[in-house]
């Protein structure tokens, strides 16, 4: 371990984000959360018209990193997050020249966060891949906050929200990335406006996501 980094965790010992008990430097979560991860395994699922992957469900220690990264401004968890995504997601997603496509914060949300966590991930992604990352969607209109609302609800607030970036071009293949998958609602709506500006596939990398989906 290096110096300055053996110094750091003296000063604050590095934690769980799950349980707030220790972890092992560079480790989100600590043994007995890591065990507790449900991992979903090695297909993608169909969630509202696009094909998915995530590496772990929804749930407990996968749930609180998710809220970590979103709601406590723990950016750094992206990469460890990234990792995961990249180690078990299927290769004929990952190959080239397919790019990855953060899904959208608003910026409103994007000022108070300081940060959209799917390009944090999206980002790490490249570097763990190779593959191009392709920041062309972007939300407009007013912001409204999603959790807690049911699927309906959720298509109807996304609905003429999401717009391709001015100058910005589709790519053919594309890798829309985010946190979690919940409804499916958001990937639907990107998926959308890919495949009118012209993207003949599309599929859809997260970390997490919900069971049952």
């Amino acid at each position: 371990m290096p110096l300055l980094t053996r110094a750091l965790a003296l000063i604050a010992p590095p934690f769980c984000w799950a349980c707030g008990a220790g972890s092992a430097p560079a480790e989100p979560l600590c043994r007995p959360c890591r065990s507790e991860l449900s991992w979903l395994g090695p297909d993608t699922v169909e969630v509202a018209g696009v094909e998915t992957w995530a590496p772990v469900s929804y749930e407990g220690p996968a749930r609180a990193l998710v809220r970590a990264l979103k709601f406590r401004g723990a950016a750094g968890l992206a990469a460890p997050m990234a990792a995961q995504i990249a180690a078990g997601a299927p290769h004929r997603l990952l190959d080239p020249p397919a790019a990855l496509v953060p899904v959208p914060l608003h910026p409103a949300r994007a000022r108070r966060r300081g940060f959209n966590q799917a390009e944090r991930l999206a980002a790490q992604l490249t570097r763990r891949t190779g593959l191009e990352m392709e920041d062309c969607l972007r939300r407009r209109g007013q912001a409204r906050r999603q959790v807690g609302l049911g699927r309906a609800e959720r298509l109807a607030g996304i609905e003429g929200a999401l717009e391709l970036r001015a100058g910005a071009r589709a790519p053919a293949r594309a890798i829309l990335v985010d946190d979690v998958v919940t409804t499916g609602a958001t990937l639907s709506s990107c998926a959308a406006v890919l495949r009118a500006a012209g993207t003949r596939h599309v599929w859809a990398l997260a970390y997490a996501r919900t069971p049952g989906r």
